[in-house]
């Protein structure tokens, strides 16, 4: 039991356990790339659509 113990305690110490694995990192960082495209593509979509309502207004008062 107490081998198996230090075995866990010694996974968790920086050089070995938690700050090894990358993939926590790596997922944030996915995330933030994810968020930022949102953000460009609501405000692309924002701005094209203000224009795209421009359009159809003067089409309908020319009309």
């Amino acid at each position: 039991m107490v081998p198996l113990l230090v075995a866990n305690i010694k996974n968790l110490l920086p050089a070995n356990g938690l700050f090894r694995d990358k993939r926590a990192v790596t997922a944030i960082e996915y995330a933030l790339i994810a968020a930022l495209i949102a953000v460009v593509i609501i405000g692309a979509v924002t701005s094209l659509g203000s224009n795209v309502a421009s359009t159809f207004n003067s089409v309908a008062s020319e009309l």
